[in-house]
């Protein structure tokens, strides 16, 4: 197979109008059953919004694949997080929905009298849902199993992957937030429930006027340090907090000024070197639970062979996992199936061999490898260009997976309060034929804005539909473009008389959200 990363694709700035697939007769006066469709659409693309931009809208019949409307479908763009839609079906194939991830504690010294003389290594496999609840179990375990003292070092283990942390071409500036999280083989989340894997939270809680703020981190950790200079002002005062990590280190800055008697500021901060948390986190569990360890903490070093389970701590299924990383858009769980992908199929959990064996995936599945290129798991380089006629081919493909009913579920539904259900969709298409109909996956960065998934209209018609919207100049959100272009399929009808067909109205505006990010990525949630 050839090499993605060196496949040169050529994206032209602007794309022509759209066009429905199958021509209108010699003499004009014949036009298809989803003209209408067409017409609309292609004005809810003349938006000034996407002058300059590159456009690319493609619907397709899920039944059939037939296309329905196409708008330069098959020129190359940047998915964002819409890539998740093309690891995660990789995932459910080569690993299977009941694939669990393993984190164990092993020995390869003797236990005598409560005292362990060896070392102790604590094993990941890259679970992204292990929280310090977790660790404390697997403590417990331990204490259980009549270890009171450890003669050796904590050997925090995250071999499993390679010791790359970060994806190519990722923005620097972007390294210090929970959404480019480093990846491990051992990790723990800042919330039970969200799995923002490689973070911690910070909250800043005001004092009395004049006085420094007081900053709390979650979970508490002498690994991460605060730096504050942060101010707490009067009542009426300026609400302007500033929390991020300094590059390279695990000092969080916390600046600014947050008024008396305003709620807190809070923020995830994601974390240098994450493995040297966790066995932070470990070792104060087992002191927790009466066991001493004599020894130091080390990294980087793989657990014998023929090392003792002492106590392990299995993940839920992957069918499970999916929920929080669609809804979600968990940048670091795609990245973590990327590279279990790759141990699973070639013994390599690195980034190379897990997009090399997605990419073997996607050629399986009808997808021409000569037209895309992946570059990670989550969306967040700008080194994948993938045209939606492609991600369409996958959305078609596998309906006829025995897991896909599980898989669709997992993506964001449009209009459903719940976050465990809307995800990054609940807030918008409210109160239209699209709430509770559209399944989609959104993407977000600077200057591209993307929607795929699925939809039925009006008569029943599964359909595929695919948003595009890259080289954005507007400092506008044009997430409303691609609600109108999903609430046009949910609302179409082919029997019913075109002049019936009416072009969608502006949704109702949910609460606002970040221009370049998910609404999932900022603290508090704005979905």
């Amino acid at each position: 197979m050839q090499n993605r990363l060196l496949i040169k694709i050529l994206v032209p700035a602007v794309i022509a109008a759209g066009s429905v697939v199958a021509a209108v007769n010699a003499a004009g006066a014949e036009t298809t059953p989803d003209a209408r469709l067409a017409e609309i659409l292609d004005g809810v693309l003349g938006d000034p919004r996407l002058e300059g931009a590159q456009s690319t809208v493609q619907v397709r019949d899920a039944a059939t694949g037939e296309t329905v409307y196409d708008h330069g479908g098959d020129h190359a763009g940047i998915p964002a997080s819409t890539m998740k839609l093309l690891t995660s079906a990789a995932a459910m194939d080569i690993l299977g929905p009941e694939h669990r991830f393993v984190t164990d504690v092993r020995t390869d010294g003797s236990l005598r009298h409560g005292v362990l003389d060896g070392d102790l290594y604590l094993r990941g496999t890259g679970d992204p849902t292990m929280i310090d609840a977790d660790y404390d179990d697997l403590a417990r375990q331990l204490a259980e199993a009549g270890v009171t003292a450890v003669t050796g070092d904590l050997v925090a283990d995250d071999t499993w992957f390679d010791s790359r942390r970060l994806g190519l071409e990722w923005a620097w500036d972007d390294e210090p937030y929970q959404f480019a999280a480093q990846v491990s083989a051992l990790n723990l989340s800042a919330f039970d429930t969200d799995y923002n894997t490689g973070t911690v939270f910070i909250e800043v809680i005001p004092g009395a006027e004049g006085t420094t703020p007081r900053v709390r981190i979650d979970p508490p950790s002498k690994y991460v340090k605060v730096s504050n200079t942060a101010k707490t002002v009067a009542a009426d005062g300026e609400y302007d907090v500033w929390i991020e990590r300094r590059h390279g280190s695990n000092v969080i800055d916390v600046s600014g000024t947050i008024p008396v008697g305003a709620e807190p500021a809070a923020d995830l901060a994601s974390v240098w070197e994450p493995t040297g948390l966790v066995a932070e986190i470990f070792r104060t569990a087992m002191k927790k639970h009466g066991i001493t360890v004599l020894g130091g903490t080390r990294t980087g070093r793989a657990t014998p062979e023929n090392a003792e389970v002492l106590a392990a701590r299995k993940s839920m299924p992957l069918s499970e996992m999916l929920v929080p990383f669609m809804k979600y858009s968990l940048n670091s769980h795609g990245e973590v199936l990327v590279k279990t992908i790759g141990r699973a199929v070639s013994g390599e959990g690195t980034w190379d061999a897990g997009l090399s064996a997605i990419g073997d995936y996607l050629t399986a599945k009808g997808l021409d490898d000569g037209k895309y290129v992946i570059g990670d798991g989550s969306g967040m380089t700008r080194r994948t260009y993938v045209p939606t006629a492609e991600i369409l081919d996958l959305l078609v493909a596998v309906r006829s997976e025995p897991w896909f009913a599980t898989w669709e579920a997992a993506l964001p539904v449009a209009g459903d309060p719940d976050p465990l259900v809307g995800g990054t969709l609940r807030s918008r298409m409210r109160g239209t034929p699209a709430a509770g109909n559209v399944h989609a996956k959104t993407g977000s960065m600077t200057g591209v804005s993307t929607l795929s998934g699925y939809v039925t209209d009006a008569d029943g018609r599964a359909l595929v539909f695919g948003v595009q919207l890259n080289h954005l100049v507007t400092q506008e959100s044009v997430r409303p473009i691609e609600d109108m272009i999903a609430v046009a399929l949910a609302s179409y009808s082919r029997t019913a008389p075109p002049e019936t067909m009416l072009a969608p109205s502006l949704p109702e505006p949910g609460p606002e959200q970040p221009v370049g990010l998910e609404c999932s990525w900022v603290t508090p949630k704005v979905c």
